[in-house]
Order: C-alpha cells, then sequence, then structure tokens
C-alpha cells in the first residue's frame, strides 16, 4: 500500500511517499481502507517531535509510529477477532496513529460510524479537533447554557469546532482571529469577533464565564484579567515556551496557581475515546455543527499540506484525501 513515512523527526523534508505492507489488525482492532484523513498541530509535534517532552511517548531516537496521522475516516476492510460491534463495508471515522496510508489500524474504542451527512473529508475532520473542543468546553470549562464564552484561536481546527459547540451548548460565544478570518468565525455563530492583530482582546471590559484557550500565545495573567471571578480558564494551547517544554511550563503554572484562586485554572489534553466521536456524530446529525474544512491535499502532498498549516493561514481543518 501507498503510506507516508518518516524515519526521522524533523520538518516537513523527512517525510516520503512509499510503497509499505499492508498492515493486519489486531485483536481488538479495525483494519479501515482509509479515504480521508484530518490534519492539525499534533501531527505536527509528532513530525518534529517538539517540544522534546513528546518524544518520551512517542519514540526518544525516532517516531515509534513511522506513518504519520490521527484522524481517520473511511471503510470497515477487515475486523479483529474481539470486534463485533463494526461490519466489513461500513463507513466510519475516528482517531488511530499512522490515518496517512491507504489502509490503516484503529482501535475499536476510538471508531464510530459515520454520519450519512457527512463526507468523508468532513468526517476526517472531526475527531480529534471537535473532540478536544467538546471536552474543552463541556467537560472541563461545564459551559452551560446562558453563559458568555471567549474561544482564543477562534478560526482554527479546534476553534471552529469550539464556536459551534458553544453555541450548541447556548452560550453566548465570542472569538479571537485575524481580521481576514472574522466573518467565517461570526457565520459559525460567534456574536462578538476581536481582531487580535488591531485590539488586545485582554483589555476589554467584559468578563467570560468561560475561556478556552486554544491559541496559547497569551500570559495566564493577561487571560485571568478577562475572567469571571468564579469563571473557568481551559487551556488548551501552547505554541511558546521553549524546545523542552513547549507550552507545558504554562500548564504546571496553571495546575500550581489554580489551588490559591477563585478562578479555576484547567490544564487540558483530550482523551481519545469512540463516546467523543459519537457525541459529535450526533451534533453534526443534528445539525449544530458542521466541519469547517480550509483545503483538501492529495496522499502525496502531505508535506505542502503541513508547511501551510504552520504557515498559520488556514480557515478551519486542512483534510488529507486518500
Amino acid at each position: 500500500m501507498r503510506a507516508i513515512i518518516q524515519d526521522r523527526y524533523g520538518s516537513a523534508d523527512v517525510l516520503q511517499l512509499r510503497d509499505i505492507d499492508q498492515p493486519e489488525p489486531g485483536d481488538d482492532e479495525v483494519l479501515v481502507r482509509v479515504h480521508a484523513a484530518g490534519l492539525d498541530r499534533g501531527v505536527w509535534h509528532l513530525m518534529t517531535g517538539l517540544p522534546y517532552l513528546v518524544r518520551l511517548g512517542f519514540g526518544l531516537r525516532a517516531p515509534k509510529y513511522p506513518v504519520p496521522g490521527l484522524d481517520v475516516a473511511g471503510r470497515v476492510e477487515a475486523l479483529g477477532k474481539n470486534v463485533s460491534q463494526f461490519r466489513v463495508g461500513q463507513e466510519v471515522f475516528g482517531i488511530c496513529n499512522g490515518s496517512f496510508a491507504e489502509f490503516a489500524c484503529v482501535s475499536a474504542d476510538k471508531l464510530a460510524p459515520k454520519p450519512t451527512c457527512l463526507s468523508f473529508e468532513q468526517a476526517a475532520a472531526t475527531p480529534i479537533s471537535g473532540g478536544t473542543a467538546l471536552q474543552g468546553l463541556r467537560d472541563k470549562g461545564q459551559l452551560a447554557a446562558g453563559q458568555s464564552v471567549l474561544v482564543t484561536g477562534a478560526s482554527g481546527g479546534v476553534g471552529t469546532f469550539a464556536v459551534q459547540i458553544a453555541r450548541a451548548l447556548g452560550a453566548e460565544v465570542s472569538g479571537v482571529c485575524s481580521g481576514s478570518k472574522r466573518d467565517m468565525v461570526r457565520s459559525i455563530g460567534a456574536k462578538h469577533v476581536f481582531d487580535y492583530t488591531r485590539e488586545d482582546f485582554t483589555q476589554a471590559a467584559v468578563r467570560y464565564d468561560v475561556i478556552l484557550d486554544i491559541a496559547g500565545n497569551r500570559s495566564l495573567t493577561s487571560l485571568r484579567r478577562i475572567l469571571a471571578p468564579r469563571g473557568v480558564l481551559v487551556i488548551v494551547g501552547g505554541e511558546e515556551g521553549g524546545r523542552w517544554m513547549g507550552g507545558t511550563d504554562r500548564q504546571l503554572r496553571a495546575l500550581a496557581w489554580s489551588p490559591f484562586l477563585r478562578q479555576r485554572l484547567r490544564p487540558f489534553i483530550a482523551a481519545e475515546s469512540s463516546k467523543h466521536v459519537r457525541a459529535l456524530g450526533e451534533l453534526i446529525e443534528a445539525g449544530d455543527v458542521t466541519p469547517v474544512i480550509d483545503r483538501v491535499y492529495p496522499l502525496s502532498e502531505v508535506p505542502d499540506a503541513l508547511r501551510y498549516l504552520i504557515e498559520g493561514r488556514a480557515r478551519g481543518k486542512i483534510v488529507i484525501s486518500v
């Protein structure tokens, strides 16, 4: 089968399209014929091995998983002997390691039936980013109807899901993005939009019940300034902080401060579970959420897709068509 391979950590230049053996599913896995795969910053971090802390779980000297890609959508090709909830030929979407290939093995507990209203590209855009937004707002932020929420990085992969999910939960949504993406963020449900290139949203007079910080480039002190006295700051992103820790140092400081504050500072890493993928499917089928896709690249152009991602110009998700 054709697959994108990386033998070492580095830039997009380390990625190569090769022919490799088709994987065999384990007892609790499903072999999926991949139709599309999502692309997000998590893939970039695993490709580069940055921050270095990433390598503790994914290979110290070289990537543990030589085929990158996390989001997957496709059709069931074969089932492990312990898997009974899916059938061969069924359309599915979920999370795995190695989706930038014609076939991928997916743990059955990270897979769900694909909503019929979605294309494979839309489905592939959903699990990682949508799951992060859903868990960050609903579970960590405990966002409720009638509350106010601010989403930083509102125009990106996680952000476009977060704006729509917050609206579906009945909250009044404000977003932060660049001016060129302002209209798009309004169109998906944000009532107020800050252009960070022209205004400092941390100096606003308003206070928010929940802040979902995806952009990860503002200090905890400045974000607390616009958080309600008993509000919740959910920290998703952290692209600054150096090659060793990345944004992890910011999350550790939040953990250290939180016991001494009325405000709740909650660092957050999303869980990967079929229950969250299914919940996203239900929101999509209800018409509350629609995946926002900026560009679709063929498998052979994954390096170009990653370069485009890192430029920071994407509106919503980037998808790989396999």
